[in-house]
Parts: C-alpha cells; sequence; structure tokens
C-alpha cells in the first residue's frame, strides 16, 4: 500500500546574481575659456551617481556617472580654482540562462578620484567606481509532506524554520533644503551625499524606514581658507508590499544616490537637491514540515528520499572593520579627511572566510605659507569569519565614521553589513509504500530490556520493533532518556 505525499511550494525570492565590479573611467577636461592655466593640480574628489538599472535577456545592466571636482593651483600664482567634470559608467552583470525576470538591487562606492594635467589647458580625469549587483528572480521552495498517514506506520515528523527572502522592490524619493552656513561662502569645492538608515521595519503589508542623508561640503571662504561643514537632512518613507508578513518578518533597505545639485542662493547660502533610490529586500520566517524517516514495527517499508537544499539566510549582522593610514608627520592646518573604502575582497581559506578592505585615506591641510597639501595614504581592513563551504557571504560596506586623528596619522572604521546565505540539506521522504507482511517471528520477545547511549527514542524504537509513544508511555518519559538510563521496550 502506497501513502500519498504532497508536494507543498513555498514562495520566496532566490539570489542569481551577488557580484561586485569595478571600473575605471577617464575622460579629458579642458579648461573653460577665462579659467588660469594649470600650475599644480592640488587634489580631486568624486560622488558615484546611479542613473539606472536595465533588464536584459541575459544580463543586467547598471549604469551612471561620477560627478568630480578637480582643485589645481594656477600657473600665474593667483588663487586656486575648481573644476567639475562627469565620467560616465555602464557595467554589465551575466545573468544565468532563462533566468526569469526579477529585481535589480545596486550598492554603488567611489574607490578613488584622482586628476593630472595633460597640458596647461587640459585634464586627465581618472575615477574608480564599486557596484554590487544583486538580482533576486521569483522562485518557489518545494518540499513534500505526508497528507494520509496510514495506521501502524510510524513517521519522523521535522519542522524547520527558514528565514528565506520573499520581495524586493524600491522607493525613489528627493530631497531639497537650505543651509544654513553662517557666512557667505567664495565657492564650494566639492560636496558628497551618503545616505544612512537608522531604523527599518515591517508593518503587516508595508515597509517603513528612516534615516539621514549626510552632505559633507567643503567651502572656500573669502578670505581663500577653506572649511568643511556637515549637514543632516532627515527623511522617513513607507512603500506598499505585495503581500502581509508576520511579526519576525524583517527589511534591508540598501540607498544610492541618483541625483545630487548644490547650487548658490540668492541671499548667499546654498541649496541642495537630492534623490534617493531605497531599495528594500523583505524576508520572512517559512516553517518546512517533512517527513524525515518512517518505519513500520516488525515490517518492511519502501522509502524515496531526497535532500533538500534551501538557500535561506542564516544570519544578518554588523562587523566594524578598522586600520590606520599613516602620513608625514608635518602635515600643517588639516582641513578636510576623506575615507574612501572599497568592496571586501573574498578569500576561503583554514576552514573560514577571510574579507580584505581596501581603501584609501586623504588628508587635505594647509602649510605655513597658506598653501593648500594634500596626502594620501593607503587603508586596508582584515576580518575572519568562520563560515561553511556551501554559504554564501555578502558584505556590503555602511556609512565609515568620520577618521579619527592619531600619532602619525588616522585611524578609519568601517562599518560592514554582512549577510549569510546558505543552509545545511533537509532529509525529506517523498515516497513510501508499505510492504507484505511476513510471518511473525514465535520467538520474538514482547518486552525487551535495553540501556540507553547516545541513540535517539526514534532510533531504538525503530531497531527494537517498537514505537516512540510505547517506550515513553511504559518508561514515564518526556523527553529524551539519560546515556546510561535503563530502558524497558515493548515490542510491537
Amino acid at each position: 500500500m502506497e501513502m500519498a505525499f504532497q508536494k507543498i511550494e513555498a514562495p520566496c525570492l532566490l539570489g542569481v546574481v551577488g557580484e561586485v565590479q569595478n571600473s575605471e573611467q577617464t575622460q579629458e577636461l579642458r579648461l573653460p575659456d577665462g579659467y588660469p592655466d594649470v600650475g599644480k593640480v592640488l587634489c580631486a574628489w568624486g560622488q558615484t551617481i546611479l542613473r539606472g538599472k536595465e533588464w536584459r535577456s541575459d544580463s543586467v545592466v547598471v549604469s551612471g556617472g561620477m560627478l568630480m571636482w578637480v582643485l589645481y593651483e594656477p600657473e600665474d600664482g593667483t588663487g586656486s580654482r575648481v573644476l567639475e567634470g562627469w565620467l560616465p559608467f555602464q557595467l554589465r552583470f551575466q545573468l544565468p540562462a532563462d533566468a526569469p525576470q526579477g529585481t535589480i538591487r545596486v550598492s554603488a562606492l567611489t574607490r578613488f578620484a584622482d586628476a593630472r594635467s595633460v597640458s596647461p589647458r587640459k585634464l586627465m580625469l581618472r575615477g574608480g567606481i564599486g557596484i554590487l549587483a544583486q538580482v533576486f528572480t521569483p522562485h518557489r521552495l518545494e518540499y513534500w509532506q505526508c497528507s494520509q498517514p496510514v495506521d501502524g506506520v510510524e513517521l519522523l515528523r521535522r519542522r524547520y524554520p527558514i528565514r528565506l527572502p520573499r520581495e524586493a522592490g524600491e522607493k525613489n524619493f528627493s530631497l531639497e533644503e537650505d543651509l544654513s552656513l553662517g557666512l557667505v561662502p567664495e565657492g564650494v569645492l566639492y560636496y558628497c551625499l551618503r545616505p544612512e538608515i537608522l531604523e527599518q521595519k515591517v508593518l503587516s503589508g508595508k515597509i517603513a524606514f528612516r534615516g539621514n542623508a549626510n552632505l559633507h561640503v567643503l567651502l572656500q571662504c573669502q578670505d581663500g581658507k577653506v572649511m568643511a561643514q556637515d549637514f543632516q537632512l532627515p527623511f522617513s518613507q513607507f512603500d506598499e508590499l505585495t503581500a502581509s508578513y508576520g511579526p519576525e518578518a524583517q527589511v534591508d533597505v540598501a540607498c544610492a544616490v541618483t541625483n545630487l545639485e548644490l547650487e548658490k542662493g540668492e541671499d548667499g547660502g546654498l541649496r541642495v537637491r537630492c534623490g534617493i533610490a531605497a531599495q528594500y529586500l523583505v524576508d520572512d520566517i517559512t516553517i518546512v514540515e517533512t517527513v524525515a524517516d518512517a518505519y513500520v514495527p516488525g515490517g518492511q517499508l519502501r522509502l524515496e528520499t531526497q535532500q533538500l537544499e534551501p538557500k535561506g539566510i542564516l544570519e544578518k549582522r554588523v562587523e566594524t572593520v578598522s586600520a590606520e593610514g599613516h602620513f608625514p608627520e608635518e602635515m600643517g592646518q588639516v582641513e578636510d579627511v576623506s575615507f574612501l573604502p572599497d568592496f571586501p575582497r573574498q578569500f576561503r581559506e583554514n576552514g573560514g572566510l577571510s574579507l580584505e578592505i581596501p581603501g584609501s585615506l586623504q588628508v587635505l591641510s594647509t602649510d605655513q605659507q597658506g598653501k593648500l597639501r594634500v596626502n594620501t595614504s593607503r587603508w586596508e581592513g582584515k576580518l575572519k569569519l568562520p563560515m561553511g563551504e556551501d554559504t554564501v557571504l555578502t558584505a556590503r560596506p555602511l556609512n565609515p565614521a568620520a577618521p579619527q586623528s592619531i600619532s602619525g596619522g588616522y585611524r578609519g572604521e568601517l562599518p560592514l553589513q554582512l549577510t549569510t546565505f546558505g543552509g545545511q540539506g533537509i532529509p525529506m521522504v517523498t515516497e513510501l509504500e508499505r510492504q507484505p507482511e511476513a510471518e511473525p517471528d514465535q520467538q520474538r520477545p514482547s518486552l525487551i530490556l535495553r540501556r540507553a547511549g547516545e541513540e535517539s527514542l526514534w532510533d531504538i524504537a525503530k531497531k527494537c520493533g517498537s514505537t516512540v509513544a510505547a517506550i515513553r508511555s511504559v518508561n514515564k518519559l518526556q523527553e529524551e532518556p539519560k546515556p546510561g538510563q535503563m530502558l524497558l521496550i515493548p515490542v510491537c
């Protein structure tokens, strides 16, 4: 007699792409008419802007550019000048064959920005961009349940809580605000925006999140000096979901800057306009119940089994990595410090995972003659994690803390959002058939006295031709027996 098993399909998302690509873009920039010839390039800054995400038949394409600012000393000895440029980029990420259309989630970093003079009237700009692309497609986790148990057949049922990605989406919004400076600047050298999520949660059929768009501005004052100012542009947003979720649901929001403009107002102040894409991933607990094993006391069963390999979320946490950048002792008056980290590089070794996070620290200072000078130092953080071979780690840098001055340099601290995907195989009976009964063994005892070892009650009952319920009842057990405990085992 066959027992009926039913296939269950749990809707979820499957991550089919999780890849980092680094791009280096170059472009010539000619000086506008009226600008003095270049004598010396002092410094360059960049802000990566995400413009578009396109789904194609075999790939996804991420496009955007880097806003660049170049500070230089003119050849004629007049005051330093700043030039603006734009370096476009387009990166392609390959999709698996026949992947259904899904959702693209992008994190972008400015890895470096520099410039050099090609001629007195021409600069060569160079910008480094890092893109983490994650692609999630609709998927159904399939497993088997026994719908019609048969008397006399013992089933070992197991329940597994699995955290699965369930829904991905994007909320685009813009911010516009007048900035109170307390002075009338001569000009703006550069500005950058780093959105930060402070709180995020799932409220049944919607998500809600709040945070700050942290704006850093380097101003050139009328007396020729420079001054850095920071502003927080608070935001609070929500978005409707396509389904409702329970209290254990979580959301992870990753922000990308899609537009950034800063202009002088009529009163001499500044007005900022920015666009932000809040890309979210919702996950929730799915309870998977399977039959892990079955037997007939004193009889025979034919079993068909499979291993269920769910790719759920095992862990989410934030780790902070720190390292130091060393500079010459005499740098003069420090005006601004920039910290530019890369995406981590991952290496499997010694049964775990090692992360190396390169980056750079850049210090803008004023020497005793009042001249601006720039010093740059490499930065490299390291992190070792215990990690199984079948797990996949996504490491996304969050907003770094402001670098702290130490003896001989600066210390930079970088928080990393770590998400581990994977899961061990789950044994699953998919089909079983009860074999014809054999002639009963007249010599078979009706009661066995046995000392418990490391085996579970299920293993003891199956081996001795009994049931877990019968052993519990006779021995008055509420839990598993202790090793060495004597058990009375009724034989069925």
